[in-house]
């Protein structure tokens, strides 16, 4: 449901409320113990027997996980690389970032569960980054993510709720994610921009082997100083730490661990390791310490070593040793210039979303496939039409940066797309209620229907759907009846008809060729009638499901109020507004045929009207003006004057009104606040003609633009 939504609603509302929800999911699925435990494994072994450090160990917050981040890739498909750098990697920076406290603290289990989830979303980020935008961004992603995670990893004040459990996990991800990226970039640039990370982490070894060494214990400080004491380290920095950590870290950074991250590291970077880790020889004893107190008769099968015992024997370091086995430090590689190419595993280790099943949570065009994305160092985002480019990309960019909270519209006329077909004036633009679609009815005598999902950069023009030809006259009206999901419109003579096929469900004739229908309007859901207006002020009901008349009701009797120009349902469907030509509206209860009310709004002609919740009118006439009015208020409660030109199309946002005249200008004035008007004149780069028609995309915050060259344009 989220990957067929997230294809239907467009990037901008995606991205603001489907993807900015998900980021949100993802470090609920690692929070508490229980989600952070090592999957396959028993609680007495080992937390690191389940494989070397590049293969993806899971936890069973990764199982959790597995469909959000695969809902999460499928929107990265869908709108392309931009989603990773502009959206998730902000949101990754955001979750690592530290605490407004600069003291020793104490992560809470939120903030420790986010920076698992921060780690594995990055691993995700970088096997579908480019070359070009990964060494872009690289040093964004060391001093935005790498450093605040192994500021908080390493740290010797900043206790884990999880315990050595969590800060373990974490620091196997952490160093796969380190691990990822040199094998992308190569020794060189891992020197150039990843030497302060990679000797960040194996700095910690020292710092816990010292502490060892010096045989601290909680109760040497007193209690005015609390647990927290300032130790003097051997490169003369005094450095703060938390004594009631020290068996948490000891149990992390223990020899093991400096093994399993140490052998590869030397396999991966060579020579340049002596060159940017400070302590080497320190770490590369206490991996061989480990090797030594290793059993290889009494190890458990499961504990897959990074070297075979004899070659990490004679050179603890790994260097100049090439073995073709997969579990080995160098990952079974081959060189290839400067890149460490790795071959694919055909049965991935360990069960969960990590292994075979991670195909079922796969994206479109095989963007997941079954067991192969976990061993890759990198694979490509298959190009889609809907990826962000041009226009769309400045447009989203912004709109992902604006609050959900902002109720106003925001006009910036950007041009994001065009529809051209119609050869003569659009006359009305309808949005169906998906906002996937829209028809547009024009001169030509046919109605279009035409999708609306992004494409291209803003220049690219698209082809309608479907059109319908079975009118004789100009069409002036068009609009989809929800009830049934079949779409009215007129010409003189109501047509329904089917949107899916283009068939003519019926047809309604005037009962007097001498006077047709003026005006039209739909009932909202569930009814299923048509409210039809004819030119001897004449109100008359028609139900799309069986033959004939519903209701008749006369409107204008014994007043000379000229013809009914537009027609308005409220949205219980309780009332209609009739707007006639000289000015006059009249209000009547579609529940007892009653006439609530008449009066003189306008001094000219009525040009459109439009009922809102709350009883709440609004009308534009050729005097100028646009009115809102309340059903059974005599006054106004507010009133417009354009100056210039008379407001002839006008559509709502919310409790704002966007207007537009025939000089091109759009105008955007509130429903509720004292009256102003901010307007915005169309640049002829953006929209040639005279305006004619105008719909507002609520959802999505666009603007449709008929004018009358037939063309219609998609504004934002």
């Amino acid at each position: 449901m989220v990957r067929w939504l997230s294809a239907k609603l467009g990037p901008t509302v995606t991205s603001r409320y489907v993807a900015r929800n998900l980021l949100r999911l993802l470090t609920s699925c690692y929070v508490g113990a229980a989600r952070q435990q090592f999957m396959g494994s028993s609680s007495d072994a080992s937390p690191l027997n389940s494989g070397s450090i590049y293969q993806k160990r899971v936890v069973l917050g990764d199982v959790v996980s597995a469909p959000v981040l695969g809902c999460l890739m499928h929107v990265a498909c869908l709108y392309g690389e931009p989603v990773l750098t502009y959206q998730y990697l902000p949101y990754v920076s955001y979750l690592v970032a530290p605490g407004a406290g600069g003291g020793p603290s104490r992560l809470n289990s939120r903030k420790e569960a986010g920076l698992l989830a921060a780690v594995t979303l990055t691993q995700k980020i970088i096997v579908y980054l480019c070359d070009t935008t990964l060494m872009d961004i690289l040093p964004r992603i060391s001093h935005e993510v790498l450093l605040p995670v192994l500021s908080s990893l390493t740290s010797l004040v900043t206790g884990f709720p999880g315990g050595a459990q969590a800060r373990t996990v974490l620091c196997v991800k952490t160093i796969s994610l380190i691990a990822l990226i040199c094998l992308r970039i190569g020794q060189e640039m891992v020197q150039q921009h990843l030497s302060e990370t990679v000797a960040n982490f194996f700095q910690v070894f020292s710092l816990v082997h010292e502490l060892q060494c010096q045989a601290l214990r909680p109760e040497t400080p007193s209690p005015s100083e609390g647990r927290v004491l300032e130790v003097l380290f051997s490169d003369g920095q005094r450095r703060a730490v938390d004594l009631a950590l020290l068996d948490e870290l000891q149990k992390v950074f223990a020899l093991e661990m400096a093994y399993m991250t140490y052998v590869p590291f030397s396999c991966l970077l060579g020579d340049v390791i002596q060159k940017i880790v400070p302590n080497h020889v320190l770490v590369g004893q206490l991996a061989g310490q480990y090797l030594e107190s290793a059993s290889p008769v009494g190890q458990d099968p499961m504990n897959l070593t990074p070297m075979p015992s004899a070659s990490a024997e004679q050179d603890p370091q790994g260097r100049g040793v090439n073995h073709d086995d997969s579990n080995s430090g160098t990952f079974g590689s081959v060189l290839v210039g400067n890149r460490i190419q790795i071959p694919v595993d055909p049965q991935p280790e360990g069960p969960g979303p990590l292994g075979p099943s991670s195909g079922a949570t796969g994206c479109v065009g095989g963007l997941l496939q079954t067991g192969g994305e976990e061993d890759s160092l990198k694979r490509d985002l298959p190009r889609c039409a809907h990826g962000l480019s041009g226009n769309w990309l400045a447009y989203w960019q912004y709109e992902i940066g604006v609050s959900q909270h902002d109720a106003h519209f925001h006009f910036h006329q950007i041009r994001l797309q065009s529809f051209l077909g119609h050869s003569g004036a659009v006359k009305c633009v309808a949005p169906l209620g998906g906002e996937d679609f829209f028809l547009s009815g024009s001169k030509d005598r046919t109605v279009r229907l035409w999708p609306l999902y992004n494409c291209g950069d803003g220049t690219s023009e698209t082809a309608p759907r479907l059109i319908y030809t079975h009118h004789r006259k100009s069409i002036f009206h068009v609009s989809q009846l929800e009830a049934s999901q079949q779409v009215v419109s007129c010409d003189g003579t109501v047509h329904v008809w089917d949107p899916f096929t283009g068939k003519t469900v019926r047809t309604v004739e005037a009962w007097d060729s001498r006077v047709p229908w003026t005006a039209v309007a739909v009932m909202p859901a569930p009814h299923t009638s048509i409210t039809l207006a004819s030119a001897d002020s004449t109100l008359r009901f028609v139900d799309c499901r069986k033959p004939g008349l519903q209701h008749e009701f006369r409107l204008g009797s014994g007043l000379n109020t000229g013809l009914v120009r537009s027609l308005a349902v409220s949205p219980s469907g309780r009332s209609v507004v009739a707007g006639f030509s000289s000015g006059f509206m009249v209000l009547l209860d579609t529940r007892t045929g009653l006439i609530l009310r008449g009066w003189p709004a306008h001094e000219g002609d009525i040009l459109q009207i439009k009922a809102v919740e709350g009883s709440t009118l609004i009308s534009s006439s050729s005097d100028h003006s646009l009115t809102i009015w309340k059903e059974l208020e005599q006054k106004p409660t507010h009133h417009y004057k354009s100056p210039s030109d008379p407001i002839h199309t006008f559509d709502l946002y919310g409790s704002e009104v966007v207007t537009g005249t025939v000089a091109n200008k759009i105008g955007i004035c509130s429903l509720t606040e004292p009256p102003s008007q901010v307007t915005t004149k169309l640049s002829s780069e953006n929209f040639r003609g005279t305006l004619t028609s105008l719909a507002v995309l609520p959802t999505k915050r666009h603007l449709l633009l008929g004018s009358d060259n037939g063309a219609i344009r998609l504004l934002a």
